[in-house]
């Protein structure tokens, strides 16, 4: 008989937190999806999208690989409760990076996306961290600001010198991702349109960004202007405003669940 250092990895990690991520205080019975469904896809990188900004490190950015199990429950007055097991791709290389379990809550009376997930790693966090390092000093010794425009380019392609700010702008554009995100309507980082880098006097790195964000199913281009600031081992802190928003603008950190608006009043406030 098999014991547990035997079980699969995805396997182990499910009966972990099965009873975890099925806790629900209100009633309701779940109901088994179809995993390759366009509104499992849509919730499974929503967590994604959750975790690529809670984590702040470009080193650990994942994308989505297959979901192996989707369940939904309808909570009466909270909203749709997406319980979901899948695997995970590096964002970068495509290479297997793991698998997680995640719940996703779409609210009635709140429009961000409430999401809990857990996952196993084949990257180890040394090897995050040695790789979030290099790309900050890679930052921290251009002997001017970053300037550049359409990254990729229009056959794909992204300078070496250019992918540092790449990478932190897809993780800080899951930021705006998650948040914006409904059942119904998913983002994907489509493009950096342009990027200039401020120069501090602290440690810490920033960015203006404007990035285009491909939405689904309408297949229209979003157009938002992003203020992100980096430093590694610390939450990343993203403001935002996008064109199709009627609202001031969007503050966020790593270490909040949400978002608050306000106005920015500190240099390139306008973009």
């Amino acid at each position: 008989m098999q014991g547990l250092r035997a079980a699969p990895p995805a396997a182990f990690l499910l009966l972990l937190l099965r009873p975890l991520l099925l806790a629900a205080a209100a009633p309701g019975a779940e109901r088994e999806l179809n995993p390759s469904s366009r509104l499992v896809a849509g919730a499974a990188r929503v967590a994604l999208h959750y975790l690529n900004f809670q984590a702040a490190s470009p080193g650990a950015l994942l994308a989505l690989g297959q979901v192996r199990k989707a369940t939904l429950k309808s909570i009466p007055d909270s909203g749709h409760k997406y319980y979901l097991q899948f695997t995970t791709e590096d964002y970068k290389s495509g290479e297997n990076a793991g698998s997680c379990l995640a719940t996703v809550l779409y609210p009635k009376t709140k429009s961000t996306p409430v999401v809990t997930i857990k996952c196993m790693h084949t990257k180890d966090q040394k090897q995050i961290e040695e790789e979030d390092n290099r790309l900050y000093q890679k930052i921290r010794h251009q002997t001017k600001p970053i300037i550049g425009n359409n990254i990729p380019d229009s056959y794909g392609n992204i300078e070496p010198a250019l992918e540092p700010v790449w990478a932190l702008a897809v993780a800080g554009s899951s930021y705006i991702m998650w948040e914006k995100s409904t059942e119904n309507l998913g983002y994907f980082m489509a493009q950096v349109k342009s990027v200039k880098q401020w120069i501090r006097k602290d440690d810490f790195t920033e960015f203006d960004y404007t990035v285009l964000l491909h939405e689904i199913p309408t297949q229209e281009i979003v157009s938002c202007h992003m203020r992100l600031t980096w430093l590694p081992g610390h939450p990343l802190k993203v403001k935002y405003f996008c064109a199709s928003d009627n609202q001031g603008l969007q503050d966020g950190s790593g270490m909040e669940s949400g978002s608050a608006a306000g106005i920015l009043n500190e240099r390139g406030a306008n973009f």
